[in-house]
């Protein structure tokens, strides 16, 4: 075949459509030089118009005889016994069968239209694979139709391909391997084909300008880091057959507004959702166990969480930076609340800690800045350092019986804290625990025996003028121990 690529101006197109009404399959070209082309059109694999746009054909099949000439307006080229160029795209022989190995670097321009099945030598091989790195950091490639005969797209096939702007994938493929689309900036959709049932990690990231991705009810997973980065990708439809989504899978997709994850979903993997500023609702499915580490973490557009009943922790930085959120709804099926999980979430006015949370961990509410109430139940055993520090409209704070220890800076800097009462069962108060409570006039402690206090518990809190409320046989031995001797009074609880 001559290598003369078959471009029409896109303004050609509707003439031709009326060429082929009158004259059938036949078209004649006319190009530079005054040099005329006759094309049978049932023949051709692919029209590339001047844009770019390409229309595949749905299956190639190539016929190449005994001296090597392919049929069609294909062309081929023998590189050895078990390689060779179609059109420009390297296969390999391998145990019966055709893989896409690569492309010829000197010529290949454009669409990249994997051919179905060859012809040679008498003997018929289907292309049943798209080999690992195959197109890797083809910056020329535009386009990409891979027929139904493939059933798997390697690793890091189409990484880099920067000018990728179309890609069809035929309903034979089952998967899509790991970083196969990376940094396809160019890359504005995909449909995944129903035959699909698992995206590797970070399948498509860096595909910075994809907007939509339809994942089909085949899928069962999604993989770590799969849409990682994908700054344009405005929704997502997670369908009911996903069991699973990968660490990072989401993480960084800026413009991404809503999300349901669906009831079949059982775990959702560290920074899934990392970074969505844009993400404005969740809805959570009854079958996730646990929302782990950062899983949420910078989702500043975030406003509202639906968390389920199936849900027994959350986890380190699961909410972190959630500046926007103002409600959250903690179901009783919630055990541990850990380290830094709502930290920074600015706009969260109250929060009713369930029964089945036994302790607050290190950070959890640090900087709730808009937080004006709090409810800790009777089952929680110990609050954390610095585990409300920060939450500068909180006016009043009640630590239940339950509450044996109060760890470093846990209060520190609720400079509108009032009113303090504090359980029997508290032994220790450590370091700086109400630091810079500076609005600070009663303080209730039920412990009859005094608890054992670092002397900075209270520095800067103003108790000089404070009053502390002591059971009525303890009122001497408070008196006689610092810091609680710094109070400006203290007074037997009625």
């Amino acid at each position: 075949m001559n290598r003369t690529l078959l471009l029409i101006s896109a303004v050609l197109l509707s003439a031709l459509a009326g060429i082929q009404t009158a004259w059938g399959q036949k078209i004649t070209l006319y190009m530079a030089g005054n040099q005329t082309y006759e094309y049978d059109i049932s023949q051709l694999d692919s029209i590339v118009f001047s844009e770019g746009q390409t229309i595949p054909a749905e299956e190639i099949v190539v016929t190449v005889d005994a001296n090597g000439n392919a049929d069609g307006e294909h062309w081929f080229e023998k590189i050895d016994e078990t390689n060779f160029y179609i059109d420009d795209i390297k296969y390999t022989a391998q145990s019966g069968d055709l893989v896409v190995t690569g492309y010829n670097q000197a010529f290949f321009r454009g669409a990249a239209n994997i051919i179905s099945v060859l012809k040679y030598r008498g003997r018929a091989m289907n292309v049943v694979k798209i080999g690992a790195n195959a197109f890797k950091e083809c910056q020329v490639l535009t386009s990409v139709a891979i027929p139904n005969s493939v059933t798997s797209v390697g690793e890091q096939v189409f990484r880099g391909c920067s000018s990728l702007t179309s890609v069809i994938i035929g309903n034979g493929v089952t998967s899509i391997g790991d970083y196969a689309f990376y940094g396809c900036s160019s890359l504005t959709s995909i449909t995944i084909p129903n035959s699909v049932t698992s995206i590797s990690k970070y399948a498509f990231e860096d595909c910075t300008s994809l907007t939509s991705v339809i994942i089909p009810e085949s899928v069962t997973s999604i993989g770590d880091g799969v849409f990682y980065n994908c700054i344009s990708l405005t929704s997502i439809v997670i369908p009911n057959s996903v069991t699973s989504i990968g660490k990072s899978a989401f993480s960084n997709c800026s413009s991404l507004t809503s999300i349901t994850i669906p009831n079949c979903v059982t775990s959702i993997g560290s920074s899934a959702f990392k970074n969505c500023s844009g993400l404005t609702s969740v809805i959570i499915g009854n079958s996730v166990t646990s929302i782990g580490y950062q899983v949420f973490y910078g989702c500043s557009g975030l406003t509202s969480v639906i968390i389920p009943n199936s849900v027994t922790s959350i986890g380190y930085n699961a909410f972190y930076g959630c500046s926007g959120l103002t409600l959250i709804n903690i179901p009783n099926s919630v055990t541990e609340i850990g380290n830094y999980a709502f930290y920074g979430c600015s706009k969260l006015t109250s929060v009713t800690i369930p029964e089945s949370v036994t302790s607050i961990s290190n950070y959890a509410f640090c900087n709730c800045s808009s937080l004006t109430s709090v409810t800790i139940p009777n089952s929680v055993t110990s609050i954390g350092e610095t585990a409300f520090s920060g939450c500068s409209s909180l006016t009043s704070i009640t630590i239940p019986n339950s509450v044996t220890s109060i760890g470093n800076y846990a209060f520190y800097h609720c400079s509108s804290l009032t009113l303090v009462t504090i359980g029997s069962s508290v032994d220790s108060i450590d370091y700086y625990a109400f630091l810079d409570c500076t609005s600070l006039t009663d303080v209730y402690c039920y412990a009859e025996n005094v608890p054992t206090t670092s002397s900075s518990a209270f520095e800067n809190s103003s108790i000089s003028s404070a009053t502390l409320h002591v059971p009525a046989g303890s009122v001497n031995a408070y008196k006689a121990k610092a810091p609680w001797n710094q109070f400006g009074s203290i007074v037997a609880i009625e």
